[in-house]
């Protein structure tokens, strides 16, 4: 009998939106999406954060009925602390975006771990608007970018500007992207962009969460 595919989604921990007293957290529909496509897929679906326990929200429009199963069903107030987590259980690892992770994701060691033994074991790694964050500094055990000489997908720079914020996060998602060696690939503001390299796939903004998903499922069960 096969095994279940398994895939896991990681959240920000961090609610603080840089020096502007405002808060930040992970944007809902980001992990909410995919985590509906990958059930109704008949996956096994975990969620993960930086700190564990419950992670802070952002953007969550409280009239989806697809946030609103998530918040209620997925576990979300009792995250597993990514330090504790087994990387060898998962084929998947989805990390979602919201301003947050611009802070948490590109350094924590154990989001790094777990990712780099997903994709060395041949899963897929996948992010989406603000995700790719963690995607930044992240190296595979011959100490090479995972993202190096890829083509990717993320929060671009127009978008930075247009939600006001350029000045606010530690850098321009963008830029760091292809600072580590990738190819960055923009589409117009704010419409649903996936950009599949192999076994990477990522996502230009919230408005790109389900296509992300669906992207996923078809890298690990090619039609």
């Amino acid at each position: 009998m096969e095994r279940m595919t398994r895939a896991l989604i990681a959240l920000t921990s961090h609610d603080q939106l840089g020096d502007t007293g405002r808060k930040t957290g992970f944007y809902v529909g980001e992990a909410a999406e995919p985590w509906e496509v990958f059930r109704a897929a008949g996956w096994d679906v975990d969620l993960v954060s930086v700190a564990g326990g419950q992670p802070p929200l952002d953007g969550r429009d409280e009239n989806d009925r697809t946030q609103n199963d998530f918040l209620a069903t997925a576990g979300v107030a009792h995250t597993a602390k990514a330090a504790e987590v087994d990387p060898s259980r998962y084929d998947v690892i989805v990390f979602a975006g919201g301003h947050g992770t611009m802070w948490d994701f590109p350094n924590d060691p154990d989001l790094a771990r777990i990712a780099a033994d997903v994709y060395e074991r041949g899963g897929v790694v996948s992010a989406v608007c603000h995700g790719p964050s963690a995607l930044v500094n992240l190296k595979l055990s011959d100490g090479s970018h995972l993202i190096a000489g890829k083509r990717v997908a993320g929060f671009t720079n127009s978008e930075e500007e247009a939600v006001g914020l350029t000045a606010t996060v530690p850098f321009l998602l963008a830029d760091k992207l292809t600072e580590a060696g990738a190819t960055h690939v923009p589409a117009p503001d704010f419409t649903a962009h996936v950009v599949v390299d192999g076994r990477l796939v990522t996502g230009q903004n919230p408005q790109s969460a389900r296509a992300l998903a669906e992207a996923v499922v078809q890298a690990v069960h090619p039609a």
